[in-house]
């Protein structure tokens, strides 16, 4: 006699702040770092689905808009012990017809979670590297460029976003000023004009770096080396796209790589500058 496998009974429904314990619990189960403070974070900027089983939450999806053409989506969790039952296509097919079908849809997927994405016309654009650490020692930083850095004040974020957008050609106003009620950072200035920024952030044990927008290579190392001195001691995060060339660099001042996301598109990638680029994702979420 063959016995078959019944299907779980599944309920799927809009995420309200009342889950965010659980899915911070559900993130502790697949060992992401995620505090509950970067859950509230990501949820205030964006809305999302739950998935229960016997009304408890067992799955995750997040997305975000990003401007009139461009959205992301991510924080896509199954619970290990419910996973094989089609649990995260469902979510998927959730967020993607909350997006629309009008909108570029951005992610950042593991290898695991390709093929899933793949099956939903999502392609693969780049590689995001993942660096991280205890660090143990200050390094220096030319001083010419470190007398072009200051701390940022309450007058730069307009200039900020700016800078972020023609970097990354998303609208980033709503999610950087939100980062920036909690985060530090510092700007660095040519003849009293901002040219770049690197922001720093409390995040799972310790503190994240990103996003970092400059116009030179030189410029987004100083920036970075100048922010992880200050935190000698502690735990450094950043992830840099593979456009940065900076792996080679961070692995040499003591942030080794950890781990290696894809990059995958569902539409056309945004326009990006040549001139000013993006050296550190804000996250694997939000891009």
């Amino acid at each position: 006699m063959t016995l078959t496998k019944e299907p779980l009974q599944i309920c799927y429904r809009p995420m309200t702040e009342d889950d965010l314990t659980t899915a911070y619990s559900l993130s502790q189960l697949v060992k992401w770092p995620h505090r509950i403070d970067d859950w509230k974070m990501v949820y205030h900027l964006g809305t999302g689905f739950i998935a229960e089983y016997n009304q408890e939450s067992i799955g995750t999806v997040l997305c975000w808009n990003h401007g009139d053409h461009y959205a992301s989506l991510g924080m896509v969790i199954v619970s290990p012990e419910k996973q094989g039952n089609g649990i995260g296509r469902k979510l998927m097919e959730r967020v993607l017809e909350k997006i629309g079908d009008q909108k570029n849809v951005l992610l950042y997927a593991t290898p695991s979670g390709q093929p899933l994405y793949e099956s939903f016309g999502f392609r693969t654009a780049s590689k995001v590297y993942q660096h991280q650490a205890i660090v143990e020692a200050s390094n220096s930083v030319d001083a010419n460029l470190t007398k072009m850095q200051r701390q940022i004040i309450q007058a730069d974020h307009a200039k900020i976003v700016e800078l972020a957008e023609t970097s990354c050609g998303l609208a980033r106003e709503t999610a950087l000023n939100e980062i920036l009620k909690s985060a530090t950072g510092i700007v660095t200035e040519s003849q009293g004009e901002i040219t770049g920024f690197a922001i720093i952030r409390k995040f799972g044990r310790g503190y994240a770096i990103g996003p970092v927008i400059a116009s030179s290579q030189e410029q987004a190392k100083a920036m970075i080396q100048s922010l992880i001195n200050q935190h000698v001691n502690e735990f450094v995060r950043i992830d840099v796209p593979q456009s940065s060339q900076l792996s080679t660099w961070l692995e040499e001042i003591g942030l080794p790589q950890v781990d290696t996301v894809v990059e995958m598109i569902r539409g056309k990638l945004p326009q990006r500058d040549d001139t000013l680029r993006q050296y550190a994702l804000i996250n694997q979420a939000l891009g």
